[in-house]
């Protein structure tokens, strides 16, 4: 079973990264059942190879610039752009910059948590 933290803030120097890919790194921000925010910074060429999963996801360009698919559409998203890929449907993205992403999923990815925040 899944614990979930009891604070209701974020301080981004208290979070650490993960590797989860070369040029890839993750900072799970918050989550609770229903809801989670992760924060994944790439290096350029770095990639999330298509893949698709239960959760929804929304995704916000921080920064960088990215080419993203979403089912059989690609375009280029550069900051303040983002995308929504709905349960189940092939999603990737190619960092072209140097850039991060904020992905929401709904709900939480358990395969993120490890022991909780």
């Amino acid at each position: 079973m899944t614990s979930f933290p009891q604070h209701h803030f974020l301080t981004d120097e208290d979070l650490t990264w993960e590797t989860v890919g070369e040029g890839v790194h993750r900072k799970v921000l918050a989550y609770g059942p229903d809801l989670m925010l992760v924060k994944v910074a790439f290096e350029t060429g770095a990639f999330g190879a298509p893949h698709r999963h239960v959760h929804a996801q929304i995704t916000y360009v921080e920064n960088g610039v990215f080419r993203c698919l979403v089912g059989e559409e690609e375009r280029v998203l550069r900051a303040g752009d983002g995308f929504h890929a709905p349960s189940n449907l092939w999603h990737g993205v190619v960092c072209e910059e140097a850039g991060v992403l904020l992905d929401s999923f709904s709900p939480m990815r358990d395969d993120f948590v490890k022991g909780g925040l």
